[in-house]
């Protein structure tokens, strides 16, 4: 027999359960966000130690240099044509007639040796090629002066030319103009990393 009494507890259990439904359910949310906040932590500091969430070591990019682009470009084939000329004329000159001209021969070798080291730093657009690049031709602008001078004060040393002799006059004086090119060229296109030094 459906009494008051009987539809106000049937009410009142009814309320009980539903109330009961919904704790059990926001505790569920809760533990699920707690977990997905714990996961996000451990991928956050894996990331910042250098790990990824999936194990894989996250590796700094080394930057860049664009020193052999646009008008880089053009100067290394410079290096690049006389590397090969330097060295094919000082194989030719010490292979044949090295007696003749001792210093001279040498000294052609050793410009062949920086113009190759020059031409494939200044090929490649890493920052260690960058610094290469630039003791190299440092090492060049210092061999064209030193040489060019040594080929007026003792020209008796000098009867055949070199590469670097009378400061590269054999070559249009482009031995002694290339490098302060370069040395321009390196000091625009210097990677950002070193900007400080």
């Amino acid at each position: 027999m459906n009494t008051p009494e009987n539809h106000e507890a049937k009410a009142s259990a009814t309320g009980r359960i539903a109330e009961r439904a919904a704790a059990r359910k926001a505790a569920s949310s809760s533990s699920l966000s707690s977990a997905s906040d714990a996961a996000t932590g451990v991928a956050i500091s894996a990331t910042t130690n250098g790990t990824a969430a999936d194990g894989t070591e996250n590796r700094a990019v080394e930057p860049k240099s664009r020193k052999n682009k646009g008008l880089g470009a053009i100067i290394v084939a410079v290096y690049a044509i006389f590397a090969l000329s330097s060295t094919a004329r000082a194989g030719y000159q010490i292979l044949t007639k090295f007696e003749e001209a001792p210093l001279a021969y040498v000294l052609s070798a050793l410009a062949a040796v920086v113009y190759i080291v020059a031409t494939i730093a200044l090929g490649s657009s890493s920052v260690r090629s960058w610094l290469i690049s630039r003791y190299a031709v440092l090492v060049e602008l210092v061999g064209v002066i030193l040489v060019g001078a040594l080929s007026y004060l003792i020209p008796e040393h000098f009867s055949h030319p070199a590469v670097w002799s009378h400061f590269g006059q054999g070559y249009g004086y482009i031995p002694l103009i290339l490098p302060l090119i370069g040395l321009w060229w390196l000091r625009r296109t210097k990677p950002a990393s070193l900007r400080g030094e």
